[in-house]
């Protein structure tokens, strides 16, 4: 029996990432958040977003 293709995707964050993250207040991450969102929405195009979508549902 093979093993499962894997979907979707993932990333790597280092213990430095984590205790900077948790340094933050809830004002300061929802800010950061909205600034990445704007950003994404910005810059990507329609059909990356839909490839995106389809990457975060596991679909391929």
């Amino acid at each position: 029996m093979s093993e499962p293709v894997p979907r979707g995707y993932t990333y790597i964050v280092t213990r430095e990432q984590i205790r900077k993250h948790a340094s933050l207040t809830p004002k300061q991450k929802l800010e950061w958040l909205q600034e990445a969102n704007d950003f994404v929405n910005k810059f990507m195009s329609q059909k990356s977003r839909s490839i995106q979508d389809k990457f975060r549902r596991g679909d391929i």
